[in-house]
């Protein structure tokens, strides 16, 4: 198997991570002077899962969510854009990073209804919510699962369903397990995990639990059904997620189905993003992306209107 094939076969909710400096074990994030200075981190037991999490910033509290086989550093790229004004809250998932494996399987329902108990205990009533990829899967699952708690959400390279990948990604998804690792130990996805992962020769069992995971042929169209909070979506147009996917997703939420009106009076309250030239390894790396993503999280972004233009 090819270096490049391999990777793709690690894509179902999976993203290759940022790897500047992780050879080294030194924390990417931490080696960013744009990055807000740390305000805390540690591990809360939530449901058998010891979460790893670590607070930047200040401001309006953002929980932020990786993609599959990555970690909080893989929005180094980007995290400054994200503190800049925000208290942002990273989570490395279950098995992913420093938050061990645990005696359960990986279950985006279960790991989004873990996350809404850890916020309420770092002491977060109500926060906008980010997920990236694997990510995006669990923010879903979480803002359905408890729409009190989650005042916006951003979903990034995520679909509803397992459908909504194009075909040909399926069965290379369902390659996925633990004889793959010896394989994978050049890869972004291992060398990332090595640099902070607290016990390595856990590896293999992430493999196996994402594996038996992307088998599964999940279709979250019920949590679609549950958001009540404003949700933006966006891809990159060559993301791993079908165009048609996307469009039915928006459509799912309201989007996307008549002309907003003149006075945006059949205008909905959710977004859809299709940015240029980006894949799946690159959306969540994208400064454009997440600048978008801001935007829309503080609530702006709305252009003048013809009649506005003119001064009516």
């Amino acid at each position: 198997m090819t270096l490049i094939s391999m990777i793709a076969t690690a894509a179902a909710f999976l993203a290759a991570p940022d790897m500047s400096g992780a050879e080294s074990g030194r924390p990417v994030i931490e080696d960013n002077k744009a990055v807000a200075p740390m305000v805390r981190k540690g591990s809360v037991p939530v449901n058998g899962i010891d979460y790893y999490y670590e607070i930047r910033g200040e401001g309006e509290p953002l929980l932020l969510l990786h993609g599959g086989l990555g970690q909080i550093e893989m929005f180094a790229p980007v995290m400054p854009i994200f503190t800049d004004h925000r208290q942002v809250i990273a989570v490395d998932l279950q098995g992913h990073g420093r938050t061990p494996l645990g005696k359960r399987p990986i279950e985006l329902p279960a790991i989004g209804a873990d996350l809404a108990i850890l916020v309420k205990q770092l002491g977060y009533d109500k926060l906008d919510v980010f997920g990236y990829s694997f990510g995006g899967g669990v923010a879903l699952n979480m803002a359905a699962n408890a729409p009190d708690q989650v005042r916006r959400l951003v979903i990034l390279s995520a679909p509803y369903a397992q459908n909504g990948f194009f075909p040909e990604m399926l069965p290379q998804q369902a390659a996925v397990g633990a004889g793959m690792a010896e394989m994978m130990k050049d890869t972004p996805m291992f060398l990332s995990y090595k640099a902070v992962a607290p016990d390595v020769s856990e590896f293999p069992k992430l493999l196996d639990a994402m594996g038996a995971l992307m088998r599964e042929p999940a279709d979250y169209s019920d949590a679609v059904a549950k958001l009540t909070m404003p949700v933006m979506l966006i891809y990159g147009d060559a993301d791993m997620i079908r165009p048609e996917h996307m469009v039915d997703f928006y459509h799912k939420l309201g989007g996307g189905l008549r002309d907003a009106g003149w006075m945006r009076e059949n205008m909905s309250k959710n977004r859809l993003a299709i940015l240029p030239d980006l894949t799946h390894y690159e959306t969540f790396a994208s400064p454009l992306m997440a600048n978008m993503a801001m935007t829309f999280l503080d609530g702006g972004g709305k252009a003048p209107n013809w009649a506005e233009q003119v001064g009516k």
